[in-house]
């Protein structure tokens, strides 16, 4: 499981669906949820978690995605299986892990040392934990 320390910054909500806006690293980052976790505010800091198998990798990316989390990335490590690669992440101090197809990784021509854009859903991020509570 993939963890990013992050503060919320905005929450915005209809009923009971949530748009939440934190800051990561001086990136933005946004949730989308059903309900808030217990004592989450503007300003909390929460521990956010994404699966490696909900997180894609861009190469070369230009032009527009729906995808509102888009971070910088450098490939630090690539595990290839008979099916899947398992590729390591340097992201703005943190590590991230990203399971791909094996047919991706090799489509992609992904190496070591490769700057990329690591992209994740904001439906697929959530609040691990929230400081303090």
């Amino acid at each position: 499981m993939n963890r990013l320390h992050a503060v919320v910054t905005q929450i915005e909500g209809e009923q009971n669906l949530h748009i939440i806006t934190f800051d990561y690293e001086g990136s933005i980052l946004k949730m989308m949820g059903l309900d808030l976790p217990k004592g989450l505010h503007v300003m909390s800091h929460v521990t956010l978690g994404v699966k490696p198998s909900h997180v894609a990798i861009a190469k070369n990316l230009s032009g527009e995605l729906s995808y509102s989390n888009q971070l910088p990335a450098k490939i630090v490590s690539i595990e290839n299986g008979k099916l899947l690669s398992n590729i390591l992440l340097h992201v703005k101090g943190s590590e991230v892990e990203s399971f791909l197809t094996l047919g991706s990784s090799m489509r992609m021509n992904l190496q070591v040392g490769d700057d990329v854009t690591l992209l994740m859903k904001a439906s697929e991020l959530f609040v691990m934990e929230v400081e303090g509570v």
